[in-house]
């Protein structure tokens, strides 16, 4: 019976975070987006061009014989790290600092009031507010495990809820703020960190950041906007997943030329990145 209450408060709980719930409470956390960046450390910095695998499902495929794996930080273990850094791997973390995920073992901590709506073709993923002091409080603690589990750097995903329906007021300056913060934070703890996708920030960010994670960039015609990186001498790890250039190999030749002429680190994936199947044009 007890089991059955505890099961029960925690249903409740979840139904009201999820269906209205307290509403966010815009405290402002301890970024600014005056801030200058972190620049002195020894962390990674991946050179142009450097070779990658992402995968974030499944048991992780270690036989590709490239510079970075990019793996999902909360389900990697420490000797699978271990592992690949002994045969000469750097391992990029994943975890996403912009959004909800029900099933994280940390998912206990986030306030309700922070939790917001659902992120589009991702029902089970809603986004934070991202303004709020207790959620850059869980972030540090996920950086945190990275530094605990011997991360070489961190990708933090969904980086642009400003452009979103995430159910907050949230503006361009928040966002500037918060992605400056969360590259900070990984410097003071000696982690490279990549840039997921926000595209209208680059400019404003490529400082702070020591790479640049994309997806489907070429699909949206939007890789120009990540020649910022290229110039600063930091890589572009980018993923594509359109059938035809899965399916069509001259269409996938078209892509790696265009992704080799601007130094782009290209792969073509499954949308669940399962490592069900993979080209690369490098």
């Amino acid at each position: 019976m007890r089991i059955c209450l505890l099961s029960a408060l925690v249903l409740l709980l979840m139904l009201s975070c999820f269906n209205g719930g307290p509403s966010g409470n815009g405290d402002d956390g301890d970024t600014d987006a005056d801030i200058e960046p972190i620049t002195t450390g020894s962390w990674y910095r991946p050179p142009l061009s450097v070779t990658w695998q992402w995968q974030l499902i499944g048991t992780v495929n270690t036989t590709y014989d490239v510079d970075i794996y990019d793996v999902d930080l909360f389900d990697v273990s420490t000797a699978l790290i271990q592992q690949l850094q002994a045969d000469g791997r750097r391992v990029i973390c994943y975890f996403s600092a912009g959004s909800y995920e029900d099933w994280r073992t940390d998912a206990g901590q986030f306030d309700c009031g922070d939790i917001g709506n659902a992120l589009d073709g991702w029902p089970d993923e809603r986004w934070l507010d991202i303004r709020s002091e207790s959620i850059l409080e869980i972030m540090q603690n996920r950086l945190n495990m990275a530094v605990q589990k011997n991360c070489d750097g961190v990708e933090p995903d969904n980086m642009d809820g400003y452009l979103n329906d995430s159910g907050f007021d949230l503006t361009a300056a928040d966002q500037l703020a918060y992605n400056r913060g969360i590259a900070n934070l990984a410097h003071e703890r000696n982690l490279s960190v990549g840039l997921k996708n926000d595209l209208d920030q680059v400019d404003d960010l490529v400082d702070y950041y020591d790479f640049a994670v994309n997806e489907e960039c070429f699909a949206y015609d939007e890789c120009s906007l990540l020649a910022t990186f290229i110039d600063a001498g930091k890589p572009v790890l980018n993923a594509e997943y359109e059938d035809s250039y899965v399916s069509d190999p001259i269409a996938r030749s078209a892509l790696c030329t265009d992704a080799l002429n601007r130094q782009f680190s290209t792969l073509v994936l499954p949308l669940d990145l399962d490592d069900s199947f993979r080209f690369t044009c490098q």
